[in-house]
């Protein structure tokens, strides 16, 4: 059966993205001198303002406006053209006597989180998110190199892949928009990202001549960021995650340091997800968890093969899930060393799929396959 499967990607300079480094960029702040900090930071974006609000508990608190200038000059904007307004306060102690009752780390928050894997491409994720982040980041880079003159900081990318089944045989469509100067002329603005983005961005991947390129399909796209688009921070879910291939739990993750399980059990589900792939158990499968505010262990750990686990049942991968990984909020924490200042690198091009990344490494294949024989 053919079927196709788009997904999309943004730019760091997208007013959203922007919001997601910034609130990344605080946490970072508060880490890199307490570990232990707890962070919910949220940001809103508009014309000629950043405002930053949420709680923050912190042995050294962060110089708001330093981060939010930081923030901008990272995405390819000029600071001096925002006017910064702090709201932050300190976390709720009912919150806090949740998290550390009786001694012992509980989830920050209730909730579900999703993990997702997939074994048609080297990331373990979907062709389409990996082509769409590829092609943003590639954006991105080429701004910043001056490869291409006049881009703007602001940009998306839309990719369409067909597939066979569950396998995927060539690219349908790709849509770019791209934020530049006036005087850009479009023609030779699109020769060049196809050249310089699209292509470095397909290799190794079904193309066909029949392919669709969109490039800036609506036509100018000079005004961008937030004089263009309101930004807020958590906006972007699946972008961030799968598309929509794997299912959403609903929570963000920008802004919140990894006693929020929203945050740190979604990387943990992905980092379970991509090991069962990886150690040949199935080839596609789909890890939840659920938590309740304030209890270490989670109230709910299922796995989804898909029909693609010849060994045996979802329930038994379950099992052999719970004897390998520790799911505990703290255990999370620990094994994917994530009291650091990892974040703000998090907020552009997906948290999944870099190898650089903790919760993409596959070392513990050997563990699930003798948990489940």
């Amino acid at each position: 059966m053919t079927n196709f499967y788009t997904a999309e990607s943004v730019t760091i300079g997208h007013p959203d993205k922007l919001c997601d480094l910034v609130s990344d960029t605080v946490l970072d702040a508060c880490l890199r001198h307490d570990p232990n900090a707890r962070v919910a930071c949220e940001a809103l974006a508009t014309q000629g303002n950043i405002v930053v609000a949420g709680e923050i508990t912190a042995a050294v608190m962060p110089n708001i406006s330093e981060c939010v200038r930081s923030a901008l000059a990272r995405a390819g904007y000029d600071a001096r053209e925002y006017q910064i307004t702090d709201l932050t306060h300190a976390q709720s102690p009912d919150i806090a006597a949740a998290l550390n009752a009786d001694n012992d780390l509980g989830a920050g928050d209730q909730g579900v989180m999703v993990g997702y894997a997939t074994h048609e491409t080297l990331e373990l994720l979907p062709m389409p998110v990996v082509l769409a982040h590829r092609i943003t980041d590639r954006l991105t880079r080429c701004r910043c190199a001056g490869e291409i003159e006049g881009l703007g900081p602001d940009g998306k990318a839309q990719v369409t892949v067909e597939y066979e089944g569950d396998v995927p045989v060539s690219v349908a469509a790709v849509v770019v928009s791209a934020q530049h100067s006036p005087e850009t002329d479009p023609d030779r603005l699109e020769e060049e990202i196809i050249d310089k983005v699209l292509a470095p961005s397909m290799v190794g991947m079904p193309l066909t001549s029949d392919i669709r390129l969109l490039i800036n399909p609506s036509g100018r796209f000079v005004v961008g960021g937030p004089d263009a688009d309101t930004g807020l921070t958590g906006r972007k879910l699946m972008v961030d995650a799968y598309g929509t291939a794997a299912a959403h739990g609903g929570g963000a993750f920008s802004g919140k340091d990894p006693t929020k399980v929203d945050r740190s059990g979604a990387y943990m589900a992905r980092y379970i997800a991509k090991n069962l792939v990886a150690a040949g158990l199935c080839s596609r499968c789909e890890v939840t968890l659920a938590y309740a505010i304030g209890q270490s262990d989670p109230v709910s750990v299922t796995v989804d093969t898909f029909d693609t686990c010849p060994f045996c049942t979802d329930d038994c991968l379950a099992a052999a899930v719970q004897l390998v990984f520790d799911l505990t909020p703290a255990g999370i924490i620990e094994v994917l060393n994530l009291a650091r200042p990892i974040y703000a690198d998090t907020a552009a091009n997906g948290h999944f799929g870099r190898a650089e990344l903790p919760w993409e490494r596959t070392d513990k294949t050997a563990l699930l396959r003798d948990s489940v024989l």
